[in-house]
């Protein structure tokens, strides 16, 4: 969501309209002038990272105007986050929307812009840990306290508290995502790639924890052969990636997409 596309509140109507059951934001403060980090796609880095909106806001606007729509970040850049402060905003989005938020997390990629946060990148996935177990401490007690390497306070207290607690979805596909996704995660939120690939690490994930763990797949092209080897692959949720256009060309895109999952 940024401010040249549609609004959140027109297209938290529209999706809710076409039988869609979520939708994912995606968020950065602000991008540095300076390129240090290369773009994981390759290229220009696009304009719409340096434009996105809040997602706390956009989902709250999207939240009153609808009933059903799961509202999720996809991902939060939590090593760029206080601890305190956000656990209260998703608190205060959860309880707004009636218990309709879902927390997909993630380190980030782009070095200057943890660093303008204070974050040094080497310990970013550290820091990360430590915050999601902080704010869930802060959901969960009256009286909460947190005292790690990263994160320290006394017992404190903090509402609102969430309707229910909002999943966690640790984003991701390297290495230690499994180990963050059983340690302190409800699901696996991966980027949309070899479907393959994806269900074999599907399987490996669920054989790893003993149980069924929810895997949410982000970013998916809306296509066909794309969908079906993701059904294939019994995934839970199947995100479609929906690029930032105007509120014409999104509902075009959104009534095809519809089509698709009809």
């Amino acid at each position: 969501m940024t401010d040249e596309g549609i609004g959140p509140a027109e297209l938290g109507r529209a999706l809710e309209e076409r039988g869609f059951a979520s939708l994912y934001v995606a968020e950065h403060t602000h991008i540095p002038v300076s390129r240090e980090t290369p773009y994981p796609g390759g290229g220009d880095l696009p304009r719409v990272y340096y434009r996105t909106l809040d997602p706390i806001v956009t989902l709250t606007a999207a939240a009153v105007v609808t009933e059903r729509l799961t509202l999720g970040t996809g991902i939060a850049l939590i090593p760029q986050r206080d601890p305190i402060v956000f656990a209260k905003e998703v608190a205060s989005l959860d309880l707004i929307s009636g218990g309709r938020a879902a927390i997909g997390i993630g380190g980030g990629w782009n070095r200057e812009e943890m660093r303008h946060h204070g974050t040094d990148p080497k310990t970013r996935m550290a820091l990360m840990r430590e915050r999601v177990l902080a704010m869930k401490e802060l959901w969960a007690k009256d009286e909460a306290e947190f005292h790690g390497e990263y994160v320290d306070f006394d017992p404190t207290y903090s509402w609102p508290k969430p309707v229910r607690t909002p999943p966690i979805l640790v984003g991701g596909w390297g290495p230690k995502t499994f180990d963050r996704v059983l340690e302190y995660g409800d699901g696996w939120l991966p980027i949309a790639g070899d479907t393959d690939a994806l269900a074999k690490g599907v399987k490996e994930l669920r054989e790893r924890a003993g149980r069924h763990v929810p895997v949410h797949v982000y970013a998916t092209p809306a296509k066909r052969e794309v969908v079906e080897g993701l059904i294939a692959a019994e995934v839970d949720e199947i995100l479609l990636f929906l690029p930032t256009k105007p509120a014409d060309e999104t509902l075009r895109r959104l009534d095809r997409m519809a089509e698709l999952i009809a």
